[in-house]
This record gives C-alpha cells, sequence and structure tokens, in this order.
C-alpha cells in the first residue's frame, strides 16, 4: 500500500462494508467522498477509475480496483491479514460471497432502495418490488439463520470478509423495514459485527 492509496466511497451500501474493512484493517488509506447528488461519479476523472461510475474504487498507485467484495479482499492482503482467507477456508467464503450477491443482500438492498433511496427524490416505493424482495429475503434468511444456528461467524470461528459482505444491509434493518425480526441467529450475529467499532461506525468524518 503505498501513500497515494485512496478509497473513494459515499454513503451507501457497498462503500460502507469497504470503508468498516478498511477501518477492521488499520489500512492506512486516505478516504475520498464522493458526491453522488453532484454527479461527481459521472466526471470524466471518475470514470477513468470506474467506467460504471460507481463507488467504492480502491487506488493504490497507479491501479485501480472496484467492486466492493473485491477490495476487501485486496485491502487485506496488502495489510497481511486473514479477513481474505488463503487457506480451506477460502472457497468457502467465495460460495458465501457469491450466495450474498445473488440472494440475500440482493434482496436486502432492494429494499432499502425502494423505502430509503426513492423517498429522497420523491419516488413512491413499487409495491410489486417490495412484496418481491420481502418475500425472497426471507427465504434465504431461513438458510442463513439456519446457517448460523451453531456459529458465532459465517465461516469458522473468525470474523471474514463473508461477514462483512452478508451484513451489507443489516446496518438499515429498521429503517428499510427487513423482515428479519424471527431470525434470531441472523440479529445474534449481527449484534456480534456491532460489537466491532469499525463495523458500527465505518464512515470517516473528515474525508477532504
Amino acid at each position: 500500500m503505498t501513500a497515494l492509496t485512496k478509497l473513494f466511497y459515499c454513503e451507501t451500501l457497498n462503500p460502507r462494508k469497504t470503508c468498516a474493512a478498511a477501518r477492521f484493517l488499520n489500512a492506512d488509506v486516505k478516504f475520498v467522498r464522493v458526491d453522488l447528488g453532484r454527479g461527481e461519479q459521472k466526471t470524466a476523472e471518475f470514470l477513468a477509475l470506474n467506467p460504471n461510475g460507481k463507488v467504492p474504487v480502491l487506488q493504490d498507485g497507479e491501479k485501480t480496483l472496484w467492486e466492493a467484495n473485491a477490495i476487501m479482499c485486496r485491502l487485506s492482503d496488502i495489510v497481511g491479514s486473514d479477513f481474505w482467507p488463503h487457506d480451506d477456508r477460502q472457497i468457502d467464503v467465495m460460495r458465501w460471497l457469491s450466495w450474498d450477491a445473488n440472494h440475500f443482500t440482493r434482496y436486502g438492498a432492494a429494499l432499502w432502495f425502494e423505502k430509503e433511496i426513492k423517498p429522497l427524490f420523491g419516488q413512491v416505493p413499487d409495491r410489486k418490488a417490495v412484496e418481491d424482495a420481502e418475500n425472497n429475503l426471507r427465504l434465504y434468511a431461513r438458510v442463513l439463520n439456519e446457517h448460523l444456528a451453531d456459529r458465532r461467524y459465517v465461516v469458522a470461528e473468525k470474523v471474514s470478509v463473508a461477514d462483512f459482505a452478508l451484513a451489507a444491509a443489516l446496518p438499515y434493518a429498521a429503517s428499510s423495514q427487513l423482515p428479519l425480526d424471527e431470525f434470531g441467529h441472523i440479529i445474534q450475529w449481527h449484534d456480534r459485527l456491532n460489537e466491532l467499532e469499525a463495523w458500527r461506525e465505518p464512515f470517516p468524518v473528515n474525508d477532504r
């Protein structure tokens, strides 16, 4: 990691977990806030970093990396942590990262978007989209809840990128009305993550 390492973020789901990972790992990064309201993610300068026009982005010298899970893994490797493990746990972590993106956080994020983001722009949540997301989130929450019944964390007994990825929408559970109250093991697991200051307070106070 160089003195020029920057983590571009904003206060949304995916950047949140990368900021939390950077803090958890004590990574030496400069946090750079991207103002989505002002369209900073659409500037030529930013699109040169990420042609998708999205945050987060990690810039390490001449190298850039986008996609939140990949950034968390890269930060772990840079500091020499097993937060992204390189032993037998790695395949299991990859399994949960894939499952999460396609199932659990996919629907948690959909509810967050419908119930929190749309109203900010004067839009009404799509009732059908909300119903579909709620039904699917319950379906996949049962899978995760059962998995966590006899585990403190998702893979083995240590926090990994899998935990931060799977929990991405949970800090917004109340405000997004995620239907998770019946899933006690998920709630207890997220309570354990909330014991980590980096997870509770991931965003920098002074970022420019």
